[in-house]
């Protein structure tokens, strides 16, 4: 199964070579969104069959999850890939960058927020993304909590080159960012370093719980600056591993009644790994989200 690491490293080796009710959200349709990650594979061989597929299981929005300065979006400039999702229906408010301090083979990786980054958000753009999001640091992007006021500096700047298209900047978290460092969590410094206005969340509601976390109390301390979720369940094992929305633990009826107070605009089924078929996971789990949440 592909890594999210792996898949970062596949983008970058291309770029080189080639809810409780509508009322809840801002939008007058209520969406129902997919991260494309959980396709990786398919998207990677055939991007236009996946996304009618994902359309046909009852998606009608995703967030992309492979831009690069040469890629584009899946292989194609954004008007073609734009074109794609209109015929099925689809939108993409979202999508995902990567910091770009690590490199690839000795290079700088393009598209991302520190090279690149104007082409990038002129891209995006085009599109008609909405949120821009730091997706994921590498294990080298992270380090102290110094190295973490430095990110918050790249991202206040490349937030504001994000408002200046119309645009927001999110941040995309994992467990790493709630492991204390001195008495302080850097997820805490990177709210309390950037402005509210440039930098919002997409809460990764399965790994902030896994964390420890409770998204609510995170809400409440934060209100309005969570606009994008991740809706991923952990399962009932010891190791709380990946699971489809509804067949574990987490508690997204209490956690999505809570909206309005995070601000919530749109959300994303995402499972980074699956038992079988991606695509029966994903069936699973917006069969749930249409019965239980929305």
């Amino acid at each position: 199964m592909t890594t999210r690491r792996a898949f970062v490293k596949s983008a970058a080796l291309l770029s080189a070579g080639v809810l409780a009710s509508p009322a809840l959200f801002a939008a007058p349709k209520q969406y129902i969104g997919l991260q494309l990650y959980t396709v990786r594979e398919a998207m990677q061989q055939d991007p236009a069959g996946t996304l009618a597929k994902v359309a046909q299981l009852g998606y009608n929005s995703v967030e992309g999850a492979s831009y690069t300065g040469t890629q584009k979006f899946y292989g194609m400039e954004p008007a073609a890939f734009a074109k794609v999702l209109q015929q099925n229906g689809l939108i993409m408010p979202s999508s995902h960058y990567i910091l770009g301090e690590a490199q690839y083979n000795g290079q700088p990786i393009q598209g991302t927020i520190l090279h690149g980054w104007d082409k990038a958000v002129d891209d995006a753009a085009q599109l008609g993304v909405k949120y821009m999001v730091c997706a994921y640091l590498m294990d080298s992007e992270r380090g102290n909590l110094d190295h973490y006021k430095q990110i918050a500096e790249y991202l206040n700047k490349a937030g504001e080159r994000c408002k200046q298209a119309g645009m927001q900047l999110c941040y995309h978290n994992h467990d790493f960012e709630f492991q204390a460092q001195d008495g302080k969590m850097p997820y805490d410094l990177l709210l309390s370093l950037t402005d509210k206005n440039l930098l919002k969340m997409e809460l990764d509601l399965y790994w902030a719980t896994k964390a420890g976390q409770d998204p609510i109390a995170l809400f409440k301390k934060h209100p309005g600056r969570f606009p994008l979720w991740h809706v991923k369940d952990m399962d009932k094992t010891a190791a709380r591993n990946f699971t489809e929305v509804g067949n574990g633990s987490i508690d997204f009826k209490r956690i999505f009644a809570q909206a309005p107070l995070a601000g919530m605009q749109y959300f994303f089924v995402e499972q980074d790994q699956t038992p079988g078929s991606p695509f029966d996971s994903i069936k699973q789990s917006v069969t749930y989200i249409k019965r239980a949440l929305v």
